[in-house]
């Protein structure tokens, strides 16, 4: 673009929004407020698929909750916190990725307590994996529909057996809650919840931005089990 053009373009960007400020609206809105926690040896694409779908909207706020400032995923890579769990923060979605370090931390009366306090101010909250395992042995998903990592089925079922565990689910919406199987069904799920939110054409989008191949069919589990 030429200068003359750019500076053209730049004086009418301004006299429209001079006559309809509503034009520019949207970024005066209230941020969608994401708050993911993370744990050393958390799974990677538990986290990052979700949060790359869920980013790619307009108008999203996302930011990591953690014991620590700096937390080390089971793949190796490490991530810094925003924010320390010694408080709650309140939020739209709260998402609980899953990964071996889940297994240790079912035993962990402090977080346990801290999810549920959590979850208590958080509009949403979306599980990956074996982060249901977290929530379940929590108390927080007695009574719930729900799914988790199908090749950790028995270990995370076993912890809590009120728990309405779906053996055939890619993901399972249960209004506040939003569980998913193993590991990339998670990005299965996030899209789910951006169409939820956004509506399908803002899912079709993302999808088609990322390139990704969206298994849309929550009953499409292939890793179901008996």
């Amino acid at each position: 673009m030429k200068r003359r053009d750019f500076l053209a373009a730049g004086t009418l960007a301004m006299a429209t929004a001079m006559v309809s400020p509503q034009l520019f609206a949207a970024t005066k809105d209230k941020p969608l407020q994401v708050l993911a926690l993370v744990f050393d040896d958390y799974e990677t694409l538990d986290l990052h698929g979700p949060v790359e779908m869920i980013g790619h909207m307009k108008n999203v706020q996302i930011k990591l909750v953690g014991a620590k400032s700096i937390i080390r995923s089971y793949q190796g890579p490490k991530v810094v916190t925003d924010i320390s769990t010694d408080s709650v923060t309140p939020c739209d979605l709260f998402i609980v990725p899953g990964g071996l370090g889940t297994r240790k931390l079912v035993e962990d009366e402090e977080l346990m307590t801290w999810l549920r306090k959590q979850v208590s101010v958080s509009e949403k909250v979306f599980s990956i994996c074996t982060g249901s395992a977290l929530l379940a042995r929590a108390g927080i998903l007695d009574g719930i529909n729900a799914t988790t990592n199908k090749m950790a089925y028995q270990w995370v079922t076993g912890l809590a057996r009120q728990v309405n565990w779906q053996p055939r689910a890619r993901w399972v919406d249960d209004g506040k809650f939003l569980t998913s199987s193993g590991v990339s069904a998670g990005t299965d799920a996030a899209l789910f919840y951006v169409s939820q939110l956004r509506g399908e054409v803002e899912a079709r989008r993302i999808e088609r931005l990322t390139e990704y191949h969206w298994n849309h069919d929550a009953k499409n589990d292939p890793y179901a089990v008996s």
